[in-house]
């Protein structure tokens, strides 16, 4: 499950906005709307590669965010 709050925080961090972030991973704007709101399908590996392209992350950071696990 993907952790949407860092996500977020990691694209207000470096000044962007979901829609500069779809435009460069070349996701349609209301599917990456769709996918961050958990109505529509996951990422798939080869979006959550493009996104921590576009944002630069570290191994760490990736990890935080596309490989989370929430226990209830």
């Amino acid at each position: 499950m993907v952790n949407i709050n860092k996500l977020r925080g990691k694209v207000v961090e470096l000044g962007l906005n979901i829609e500069s972030l779809a435009e460069r991973v070349d996701i349609d704007r209301s599917t990456m709307y769709r996918k961050l709101s958990g109505k529509g399908d996951g990422f798939t590996i080869k979006e959550a590669d493009r996104i921590c392209k576009a944002l630069n992350l570290s191994k760490e950071d990736a990890v935080a965010i596309f490989f989370t696990q929430y226990v209830a």
